[in-house]
């Protein structure tokens, strides 16, 4: 009685009497949309690993794996943490340098045995290393310390001369079993040291200090490499990023690389212009940089006043990290036009917290920046008097294709299609196959529709998929094509709301008599 799965056996050519059981799998393949609130971030960090995309879910998880913000440019902490602040949860970090980074290295004093922060930057120079008795008699035990990280103990460390450097050194770098690993702070060398250890607590201070080569990154080193290893921006491949930000990338010339890249990766680029700069400015540096893309956000240069909590210090940041961090935590159907943005306290067109300056934008000069594909942050907004991105708009001048949600939507739609659909690859072509390539698309739609993802202002079905031989003849099908159709309609964004009414001393009102039901009133 064999039992197979279905197309494994030919069951036109069976010989021997016998059951055959065959596993028939599901014929309708169900799609489950991709995540949407992935941000990724690139730019400068004082520790962690370089080149190589980290995913962090809170300010805890990045003071972890990168250090604490440092109040500098490009510092991808700053906007992880402003970004947070919005709700965002969700990160692929990718840190940068100029080349010029060091580890933090330390000798114990009297050996050849070093310590060497097992990453570059700064805050490895706060490392402490304790060598004390260990908890069996003649042994030893190494303790590590990192400010905001839990201490590493390694226990029961025993020899004599270079045995027990030796074996200091393995601890360190390969752990003591399953229950104690390798260190994730540092590394060790034993470098032929023989001689009798010495109880003591070292700090790396004391030695040669790790750098963080941060001050030469530019905005070309946050765009980095495309070849392997993947530097920079380009680590975000096929991390599944629906939104990423280079850290305070203010230079025009590489705008078209983040578009190309936002186009080829379904990422909404959230772009920003430097501080301070001019609305006549803006506008002709975007018109010139040749940025016309419904893959970017333009981000004008009024950069943000924000309390930076870790450094205690009010902090002139730029708009991307806040803007960034409220689209993540909106459905892709939605805009952030109009909705809050939190922890801003000023802005430089508003004015620095105490000031005395308060000042709003005009109508005019609004118009301007978004008839030129520019966004801004700006108080007040429709709703109330609160700050929020003024327009919710991409940089494209193209008005069907320019609202958050056309990008958002677009890379949702294609993304969920993308990891899914390929299943139905290398089946034989026929009606069976076309009715569930459609019904699968189908499917997928009608979620979209139940969550309100999709509709219509006149409750039609706004979506259709064709999959069969009107768009699929035989000529084509013979040579193993097979192609689908499908046609969405999204909902629009209410920006332009006109309210009239009618008021006067000699208006004559008309009244709308409702049914005759209990309770209803005439209007």
């Amino acid at each position: 009685m064999p039992i197979v799965q279905q197309g494994s056996i030919n069951t036109t050519a069976l010989v021997v009497p016998d059951l055959y059981v065959q596993i028939v799998p599901p014929q309708n393949l169900l799609l489950n949309g991709v995540p949407t609130d992935i941000l990724g971030v690139v730019g400068s960090a004082s520790w962690g690993p370089v080149g190589q995309p980290v995913i962090v879910a809170s300010m805890a998880d990045y003071a972890l794996g990168f250090g604490p913000l440092v109040a500098r440019k490009f510092d991808m902490g700053t906007h992880v943490a402003t970004a947070v602040q919005q709700g965002a949860q969700n990160f692929r970090c990718v840190r940068v340098t100029d080349g010029t980074d060091t580890a933090a290295r330390l000798t114990l004093p009297s050996t050849a045995f070093t310590f060497t922060a097992l990453y570059t930057g700064s805050f490895g120079n706060g490392i402490v290393v304790t060598l004390g008795t260990g908890s069996q008699a003649n042994t030893w035990r190494l303790t590590v310390a990192l400010p905001g990280v839990q201490p590493e103990v390694f226990d029961n460390i025993g020899g004599g001369g270079a045995a027990f450097w030796q074996a200091l050194a393995n601890a360190v770098n390969t752990g003591q079993g399953l229950q104690r690993g390798p260190s994730g702070i540092l590394t060790a060398a034993a470098n032929g040291t023989s001689t009798t250890p010495v109880a003591g607590t070292y700090v790396f201070a004391s030695g040669t200090p790790g750098t963080d080569g941060a001050a030469g990154v530019t905005a070309l080193t946050l765009i980095g490499v495309d070849l392997p290893p993947r530097k920079g921006m380009y680590a975000l491949r096929g991390q599944g990023c629906s939104l990423a930000l280079l850290a305070d990338s203010d230079d025009a010339t590489q705008w078209t690389t983040q578009a190309a890249f936002g186009l080829s990766e379904g990422i909404y680029m959230i772009l920003a212009g430097p501080a301070g700069d001019t609305i006549a400015n803006a506008v002709a540096t975007k018109q010139g940089a040749g940025l016309d893309s419904y893959a970017c956000k333009m981000m004008f240069g009024d950069w943000i006043w924000w309390n930076d909590p870790v450094n205690a210090a009010l902090r002139l940041v730029s708009p991307q990290g806040f803007v960034a961090g409220r689209l993540a935590n909106l459905s892709p159907e939605q805009s952030s036009l109009n909705k809050p943005l939190y922890s801003v306290v000023g802005s430089q067109h508003g004015g620095a917290p105490g000031s005395g300056q308060n000042a709003s934008y005009a109508a005019a000069d609004l118009e301007v920046l978004i008839q030129a594909g520019i966004d801004v942050i700006a108080n007040p907004q429709p709703g109330g008097a609160f700050w929020g991105v003024r327009a919710g708009h991409n940089s494209s001048s193209n008005s069907a294709v320019n609202g958050d949600n056309y990008t958002r939507l677009t890379n949702y739609i294609a993304a969920t299609l993308a990891s899914g659909m390929g299943q139905y690859v290398g089946q034989v072509i026929n009606a069976d196959l076309f009715r569930r390539i459609r019904a699968t698309q189908l499917s997928f739609l009608q979620n979209m529709l139940g969550q309100g993802m999709l509709g219509s202002a006149d409750g039609s079905l706004p979506f259709s998929v064709i999959c069969d031989t009107s768009n699929n003849p035989a000529t084509r099908t013979g040579l193993g094509y097979v192609q689908s159709d499908a046609q969405v309609r999204y909902q629009a964004i209410n920006e332009k709301f006109i309210v009239n009414i009618q008021g006067g001393q000699t208006v004559q009102v008309q009244t709308q008599v409702l049914p005759n039901t209990p309770g209803s009133l005439a209007a």
